[in-house]
């Protein structure tokens, strides 16, 4: 009652091939493929975490001029 043996992987893998078709499981691998590089791409950041860009740090600051305004 142990792990799956060869032969019990083999015959998953022809079900699974007759049930979803080549052309599915290709695209499948090819989509699972570049989400994981698109994740990949995404962790690496250049920029220290604590660092915001020039963008990010004019609409922050726009952003607490108005509530202090707001506040009067």
């Amino acid at each position: 009652m142990g792990g799956l043996s060869i032969w019990h992987w083999i015959i998953v893998l022809v079900v699974v091939l007759l049930v979803f078709g080549t052309k599915r499981l290709r695209s499948a691998g090819k989509d699972l493929g570049e989400a994981v590089k698109g994740f990949k791409e995404g962790m690496r950041d250049d920029k220290p975490a604590g660092q915001l860009d020039d963008q990010s740090r004019s609409d922050e600051t726009s952003a607490s001029k108005e509530r202090d305004r707001d506040a009067r």
